[in-house]
């Protein structure tokens, strides 16, 4: 180690781990999950129950960090290879596999005590939602649709949380989580266009890859414009108000303008796209569905 180097504070290592996992980006999947959880509860007797949202809120991050930390470890070697990602901190480090590994265990933990204590149904469905979480990372190794995996993942979440409130099946929330699964799967189409030439030269798989950016930002519209009808049935079918439809008709602007900022010849504004407009995305939706539920009746 070099004297500059040495000089460098390190930083602990949960903070690390959780920059690993980029635990902020929680914020893409938990409005969806607490949008069908209120739902839910709307519906069972009025009422929030702070309790489970509260536990539904442990089991979406304990699961999500699990996926994130073993995609950063089954992928490390492809990572180490791309220059995007050479910073990551199992390729310079930071964070030890073994460590990551640990964080690992104890996120899926937390994840199955939360469950546990939800009801019978959820503990035994949980080892389910774990199974995509794991396949995701080897998936750009044997599909060019990888994408359609981490869909499937994410899709899980508004039905777990439903399935928390209630003990039960609701179609209802399989129609919201297909909404979540095919957006993210269609913003990750997006995302996957600034590693095509990286993907291309070490075998990664992918749909920008194997079709080209142009067929995959097509892929990304198509993915976007099922998604919002997806989201006009799950209102008709919870019965809607005004604030929601209102929120949709925002969320639908903004996959507007998230199309109109990323072109084949032009990427530059691609983290916009990801992160801030998805993310806003997320949050107008549930803050609308909120109001929407607080206005038919629900109370806090």
């Amino acid at each position: 180690m070099t004297s500059a180097a040495a000089a460098v504070p390190q930083p602990g290592r949960t903070r690390a781990f959780l920059r690993l996992v980029m635990i902020e980006h929680s914020v893409f999947a938990l409005p969806f999950a607490y949008i069908a959880a209120l739902t839910a509860m709307f519906r069972l007797d009025g009422n929030v129950h702070w309790g489970r949202l509260l536990l539904v809120t442990i089991a979406m991050v304990g699961l999500r960090t699990f996926a994130m930390a073993c995609n950063r470890i089954i992928d490390r070697e492809i990572d180490a290879r791309n220059p995007r990602t050479a910073g990551r901190e199992l390729v310079t480090g930071a964070v030890s596999v073994r460590s990551a590994w640990t964080g690992a265990a104890v996120a899926v933990v937390i994840f199955l005590g939360a469950a546990a204590a939800l009801n019978p149904l959820c503990l035994a469905l949980a080892p389910i939602a774990v199974i995509p979480m794991v396949v995701y990372p080897y998936g750009k190794r044997f599909t060019n649709f990888p994408h359609a995996i981490l869909g499937v993942a994410q899709a899980m979440g508004p039905v777990g949380a439903w399935l928390a409130v209630t003990g039960s099946w609701s179609w209802d929330a399989v129609i919201l989580g297909l909404a979540v699964g095919i957006w993210i799967g269609g913003f990750d189409l997006i995302f996957a266009c600034q590693d095509v030439q990286a993907d291309r030269a070490h075998g990664v798989l992918s749909v920008p890859a194997r079709f080209g950016i142009p067929a995959a930002l097509y892929g990304a519209r198509a993915c976007h414009v099922v998604t919002v009808a997806l989201l006009v049935w799950y209102a008709l079918a919870t019965d809607a108000g005004v604030f929601f439809w209102t929120g949709l008709a925002v969320v639908t602007g903004a996959f507007l303008y998230e199309h109109t900022i990323v072109k084949p010849g032009d990427l530059s504004r691609l983290n916009r796209a990801f992160f801030s407009v998805n993310g806003f995305i997320g949050i107008i939706l549930f803050v609308a569905a909120l109001l929407d539920l607080l206005v038919r009746g629900l109370t806090l």
